[in-house]
């Protein structure tokens, strides 16, 4: 089959999807691989490694122009023109956005997002949102000791004892459990919250403390179980003392890390502005759920800002910051999905009996199928 890798050209987007590494994987099962000549740059891939790899170099039209196009985020309506009607594609395409899908649909592909996958042990290798979330994590962290002006780790020198910085980050899921572990390594003192009673283990398991929120009726105990790895709205009577407890603790903290997210919707608000005015000057929150509006008011997307002497960062796609192993990870990801739409013979097909096939799909034949 002839697959094509075009240049990402969504504003900070950095990624790409196919590494050499997986490009020399699906040359040898016999497809034809183009890559637009300088996809992989702001990855640290240059065109001559895809060429070692047996990859053709092409232009921008002539990647998006072939049977299978592989991409990390949707199209530009720019690259709509290029795309010909029954092209596969395969990327995060946001299953949410029905007016992009509606795009889709009436481009005549047969599009693939990758983030409708179920969170079940079979689609974990394909799971696009764990592996760029892990990441998340991890530079949401080094971005917030990087604006913190003091020092992570307790130090005791000649000159005086230095304390560890104070983190809380609020939301324990892939995200939330990688800023927990990296932000230990850096040795500050960690409090973490999360609507979710089954993370309290995991949360101590990385040595910080799991702030602790009792349930008081069986519909909050719940929706706290969340659905297939996500938090569901909590009733207003727990996230009322959830509020209280957090208040106490985000006052007291150096650095927050929100990483609250409900698909679909817009993030919940973890942060409120009285809670930032209690913070000590020189405090910061990084905020993981910036693109969807935030889990604190007074965050700006795509911005760092200044509020009540806190810094507040709005980086809306952390990944982009570690391109080269956010890339890695999401093409074995892709690799990995395409084992169920190519067949061994290198034909495309569309098994609709396969429940991640069948969740990924989002139009086909001119239709949405994602409602």
């Amino acid at each position: 089959m002839l697959i094509g890798v075009p240049a990402e050209t969504t504003a900070g987007e950095t990624r790409v999807a196919v590494t050499p590494e997986t490009a020399k994987k699906l040359i040898a099962q016999g497809h034809s691989l183009r890559v637009a000549s300088g996809a992989g740059l702001a990855a640290s891939v240059t065109d001559e490694a895809y060429r070692a790899t047996g990859a053709e170099i092409v232009d921008q039209a002539q990647a998006l122009g072939c049977e299978l196009v592989l991409k990390v985020r949707p199209p530009q309506e720019t690259e709509y023109a290029a795309l010909r009607p029954g092209t596969a594609l395969v990327g995060m395409l946001n299953p949410f956005d029905s007016a992009r899908l509606q795009r889709l649909a009436a481009a005549g592909l047969t599009a693939f997002a990758l983030e409708a996958a179920p969170r079940t042990t079979r689609a974990q290798s394909m799971d696009v949102l764990s592996s760029q979330a892990n990441i998340a994590g991890y530079k949401a962290v080094m971005i917030a000791a990087n604006t913190y002006q003091r020092f992570f780790p307790m130090l005791m020198t000649a000159a005086g004892t230095v304390k560890a910085a104070r983190v809380v980050i609020l939301g324990v899921g892939v995200a939330g459990l990688q800023a927990i572990a990296t932000a230990k390594r850096l040795g500050a003192v960690i409090e973490a919250s999360d609507v979710r009673p089954s993370v309290k283990e995991q949360v101590e398991s990385l040595g910080a403390k799991f702030i602790d929120v009792p349930y008081e009726t069986a519909e909050e105990k719940e929706a706290a179980e969340g659905v297939g790895g996500y938090a569901r709205p909590m009733p207003p009577s727990w996230l009322d003392r959830q509020k209280h407890e957090v208040a106490k603790r985000v006052a007291l903290a150096d650095v927050v890390i929100t990483t609250a997210l409900i698909p679909g919707r817009p993030a919940p608000v973890l942060v409120t502005e009285e809670m930032v005015q209690s913070m000590k000057p020189g405090s910061v929150i990084v905020d993981l759920a910036a693109a969807q509006g935030g889990n604190c008011p007074l965050t700006v997307p795509g911005q760092t800002v200044a509020r009540h002497g806190v810094t507040l960062v709005g980086e809306t796609n952390l990944p982009a910051l570690v391109a080269a192993d956010a890339s890695a990870l999401y093409a074995r990801n892709v690799l990995d999905f395409l084992k169920l739409v190519l067949t061994k013979e290198g034909a495309f097909k569309v098994d609709l009996e396969d429940d991640i096939v069948a969740a990924c799909l989002v139009a086909h034949n001119g239709e949405v199928r994602r409602k």
